[in-house]
């Protein structure tokens, strides 16, 4: 094993606790939300916002945060009339932010990875999941491209994460083409991680365990797992993760509560204590490292630091 193949399985030993979501807290601290750029349009209004999500996350446990860019991309930008320059500099303000927050904990090492949505995010209209682009594959690899040499390309400490997390990827070919983007920087440090509507298949149709199989053998790859998927799927989605590759597994569901697209408001309730009782069920089964999406909160991402603790 070369020296940099042990920094990247490095990275994330001893990380059990991911963050929740970032644009939820965003909301509940009264952000604006509503535009195309989601909770991107924070880094620029309100950055001190940003940097109390991830304090409030790293309070409640968390060894690993993500940072507020899952939306930032340079076709996102240009969409209302920003330059590629102002969608670049966003990302490693994103990273700057977390960086700054992780900072306040001196005692504590809080992994930072750097957000990167599906292309269907920069869309915004719910294209990540179901990944029916009309787009071609060279335009996908040209997307995420653009963002990693961006992330990858800065020589300011505080400005470089400690990884890249392709999140909420409803395809095997969209993470085939962060593949190929990747090719530049076999250096870098990934996680892959899949949005699924059952306990087999991503968003797409493929089988995860067909699209795990295919990113783990990616020098970039060290860790594979699900998010923005409902929690009572993970026992079987954990599994698939298993009997694809050897990679640690990383899982962060919604709440538990269901999206109404008619009435765009949420349904139901979650409880944070209940989220907790899963997660040790999910660690159990086999996940390495646990946290949240859509709707979770501090509160959720505690009760998953008290799961740790016990175990």
């Amino acid at each position: 094993m070369t020296e940099e193949m042990k920094r990247r399985d490095a990275i994330l030993r001893g990380v059990r606790v991911l963050d929740g979501a970032m644009a939820t807290e965003l909301e509940f601290m009264g952000a604006r939300l509503d535009g195309p750029l989601w909770s991107a349009q924070v880094l620029e209004d309100a950055p001190e916002k940003v940097v109390a999500v991830h304090r409030a996350y790293i309070e409640a446990g968390a060894d690993c945060v993500t940072t507020a860019s899952y939306q930032v991309s340079r076709m996102g930008y240009a969409e209302i009339g920003v330059g590629a320059e102002r969608a670049d500099a966003a990302l490693l303000k994103a990273v700057r932010l977390a960086r700054a927050a992780a900072s306040e904990f001196p005692l504590r090492r809080v992994v930072v990875a750097a957000s990167l949505g599906p292309y269907g995010a920069a869309l915004h209209n719910g294209a990540e999941y179901h990944g029916n682009y009309d787009c071609t594959f060279a335009d996908l690899v040209e997307f995420h491209r653009e963002r990693i040499a961006v992330l990858a390309g800065d020589p300011d400490e505080s400005s470089t994460p400690d990884l890249l997390a392709f999140e909420t990827l409803p395809s095997l070919e969209e993470a085939q083409a962060i593949g190929e983007a990747l090719a530049a920087w076999p250096e870098l440090a990934t996680w892959f991680s899949f949005t699924c509507k059952d306990e087999q298949h991503v968003a797409h149709g493929e089988l995860l365990r067909e699209c795990a199989a295919a990113v783990a053998r990616l020098p970039q790859t060290v860790a594979i797992g699900v998010n923005c998927t409902q929690p009572a799927l993970m026992p079987g989605l954990i599994a698939e993760l298993r009997a694809a590759s050897n990679k640690p597994i990383v899982v962060y569901p919604n709440s538990g509560e269901g999206w109404n697209p008619a009435a765009r408001s949420w349904t139901g309730t979650s409880a944070a204590a209940r989220f907790g009782g899963m997660a040790a069920d999910w660690y159990a089964d086999g996940a390495q490292i646990v946290g949240g999406c859509c709707r979770t909160r501090p509160a959720h991402i505690r009760q998953v630091t008290e799961t740790v603790k016990r175990r």
